[in-house]
């Protein structure tokens, strides 16, 4: 499926306003107004995004802690985000979570998690509560080429399919499991193939182009659906910035890194969106300025947002809700 007009445009914004999202959390972190561990999504921007664009309103999002970018083209609200982010008594988990720990359920995201290959139990899972539920649901699962060799990882594959589970396995791979390369870390690269001894079909795309991956997330959400069996989709990425803001990225290379920006996902959508004469170039810049506008807004709130209470730390340990 062809991304409309109007996508293309909605793509746009959303992409964009990750990126900007993460610069501040890049600047805020350098100030020291960010603690702890911060993993940046700048560059990875389509996979997320063409995955929502492709979802329907019953679906489900759960990935690992690179998960700012998931939170917000879920419609999370970028100030609680940041809040939460700043260890805020607004933020999403009330400032206990931090940034690898976003979550929203009534917008069908699942979370952030810290546990290298933990996301993938989880979102086998909550297919597995989709299929019981019968609720016409699947889950969107995501994670990175690292947690691709977690032996919890094989085996939610080998669950979600001997109960035929509504899951897409998303393998964002940016080429480095924290500084290791794939290439140094696997002796099969084809992490797309990773399921095919259990019987897990699976694709490989190219994850900086929109287009091409929306696409392939239709493709494989309608085959999910309709085969009543999981896929996995592999997409080929590039992560600008170290593995968390404590990385100085010295196992790679300027050069390579250059390399990689030549073929900017948001750069890719403005081109061919001037190409196609959908939008010009003033009305694009209308859309960062509000974008901008946003994220002045998120940083107000923010800030002016109070820290928690120490009384309160043992507070939402347990919850009485049973899901």
């Amino acid at each position: 499926m062809l991304l409309s007009e109007e996508l293309w445009i909605e793509a746009f914004e959303k992409m964009l306003l990750i990126r900007r999202f993460e610069e501040k959390c890049a600047q805020f972190y350098g100030m020291g107004k960010i603690s702890g561990f911060c993993h940046l999504y700048i560059g990875q921007e389509a996979v997320a995004v063409s995955a929502y664009l492709s979802k329907s309103s019953q679906d489900t999002m759960i990935t690992a802690y690179r998960d700012h970018g998931h939170a917000l083209v879920c419609g999370m609200d970028p100030g609680i985000v940041l809040a939460e982010l700043m260890g805020k008594v607004t933020g999403s988990s009330k400032g206990k979570g931090g940034s690898m720990h976003i979550f929203d359920i009534d917008k069908g995201f699942y979370g952030g998690h810290g546990i290298v290959g933990a996301c993938v139990s989880l979102g086998t899972g909550i297919a597995f509560a989709h299929k019981y539920k019968q609720d016409g649901g699947m889950s969107y699962t995501f994670f990175g080429d690292g947690a691709a060799n977690q032996g919890q990882t094989f085996e939610s594959f080998n669950m979600a399919k001997l109960w035929n589970l509504p899951v897409l396995y998303i393998i964002e791979n940016n080429g480095y499991a924290m500084g290791t390369s794939v290439e140094r870390s696997t002796g099969m690269t084809d992490l797309y193939k990773r399921g095919e001894s259990l019987g897990i079909e699976g694709m490989r795309v190219d994850g900086m182009k929109i287009d091409v991956l929306y696409e392939a997330f239709c493709e494989l959400s309608h085959k999910v659906r309709n085969d009543n069996c999981p896929y996995l989709l592999e997409a080929e990425t590039y992560r600008y910035k170290g593995h968390s803001m404590s990385d100085p990225g010295f196992y790679r290379s300027k050069e390579e890194v250059a390399q990689y920006k030549e073929s900017d996902p948001i750069a890719y959508a403005k081109e061919k969106i001037l190409e196609m004469g959908i939008k010009t170039e003033s009305q694009l810049k209308e859309i960062e300025k509000s974008i901008k506008d946003r994220i002045k807004a998120a940083v107000d709130f923010a800030e002016n947002s109070e820290f928690p209470n120490i009384l309160n730390l043992r507070e939402d340990v347990f919850t009485k809700k049973i899901c």
